[in-house]
């Protein structure tokens, strides 16, 4: 199923007719990482803040809905943000590393991963990476009464 069918059916049955929604997918182990989402195992996400301001694009809000989508652009559930704040990436908790649900969930894989996540697209964008750069920290709920 694509996301406008899936979000068409969605908001269909939730009444929802002001809505909007995004479609995307997680920018590493897309596959992976939807799947964590879909089960309710990874209910927050982490971006870095100077690609939002390279682009002058506006940082996610809570409320706003989002439709998750594999590697081949199929849609795979949908969520809505919750919370949403920025903080340097030395200063992301366990909690916020545990709510991301990848590998042992603890914070010293979180920071191992994502300082690699990080560099690499920081690097295709001519920046760099430090300890200080500020994360988009976002966390959402998996809206479970998706069902097709």
């Amino acid at each position: 199923m694509n996301a406008e069918n899936m979000w068409e059916a969605f908001a269909k049955k939730n009444n929802l007719t002001e809505q909007t929604y995004e479609a995307w997918a997680f920018g590493a182990q897309a596959d992976e990482l939807a799947e964590l989402v879909r089960r309710g195992e990874k209910t927050a996400t982490a971006s870095a803040y100077p690609l939002y301001e390279l682009a002058g694009d506006p940082l996610p809000k809570e409320g706003e809905y989002s439709v998750i989508l594999n590697s081949r652009e199929e849609a795979v559930c949908i969520i809505r943000t919750t919370k949403v704040y920025v903080a340097p990436f030395c200063e992301i908790t366990e909690t916020h590393a545990f709510k991301e649900g990848e590998g042992d969930k603890s914070l010293s894989y979180w920071r191992k991963v994502h300082e690699e996540f990080f560099k690499n697209a920081l690097e295709r964008k001519g920046l760099n990476f430090d300890e200080q750069m500020k994360v988009v920290c976002e966390e959402f709920e998996v809206l479970s009464d998706v069902i097709f």
